[in-house]
């Protein structure tokens, strides 16, 4: 600490608050002896802007014709910690999440890509990463706690898509497919967003659907990623 001072001219009591910060998120460890080094989530950065910068390039033009095909607001997000950072965002509808732009974040409990990729952890990593503030939202059918929520995700697992039904707000419901880079591994979700009032379960599920299902696989396809 004596050396993050003298290197940083920050008043002390100032500079272990922010030690302290960077250390609980995960930013800093503190060795055996005293000293401070980068942790796990600074990895968690580079990884996700590896992706961002990879992924609008690829992904903007098939998430733009997603939106003129179904005439609805569509989305391209990856996961960050316990929530989804959106990367493309092309409106078409007034929604109640009209606030939401490129770079803004949602809770990934209650939003279908979020849940998507929250599906592609293990149950270990999933209690790590998640705790009471990981299912802070408005939606009347938000899930309140990691039980509740691990049915939807083995749902999610079986099916290969993720459905959000008023969730992250009342009003609201998105289908959500996974986007695979040449690895196979998913590295982000693409989803549509529609009103919930206009738009009914079924519908989201079948033609919807179908749409985002194509839409994903197009751009992983583009990411190098074959079936075969």
């Amino acid at each position: 600490m004596a050396d993050l001072v003298a290197d940083t001219d920050i008043p002390s009591a100032t500079l272990f608050r922010i030690v302290a910060t960077l250390e609980l998120e995960g930013y800093l460890t503190r060795t055996d002896s005293g000293l401070f080094r980068p942790a796990l989530s600074n990895l968690e950065l580079g990884f996700a802007s590896l992706r961002a910068s990879g992924l609008v390039g690829v992904a903007g033009d098939a998430v733009s014709e997603l939106s003129r095909r179904t005439g609805e607001t569509a989305n391209l997000g990856v996961l960050q910690r316990d929530r989804v950072l959106y990367l493309v965002r092309v409106r078409n509808t007034d929604l109640v999440t009209a606030h939401i732009t490129v770079g803004s974040t949602l809770p990934a409990t209650s939003t279908s890509m979020g849940k998507l990729l929250l599906a592609q952890l293990t149950d270990p990593e999933l209690e790590e990463l998640l705790d009471a503030n990981s299912f802070a939202t408005n939606g009347p059918n938000a899930v309140t706690g990691l039980a509740a929520l691990m049915p939807q995700l083995n749902l999610i697992r079986e099916r290969g898509w993720a459905l959000q039904n008023e969730e992250v707000a009342r009003g609201l419901r998105s289908v959500a497919a996974p986007v695979r880079d040449a690895s196979g591994d998913v590295v982000a979700a693409v989803n549509v967003a529609v009103p919930a009032a206009d738009h009914s379960i079924e519908w989201v599920t079948t033609d919807l659907l179908t749409e985002v299902l194509r839409t994903a696989g197009r751009i992983s396809s583009l990411l190098g990623y074959s079936e075969d």
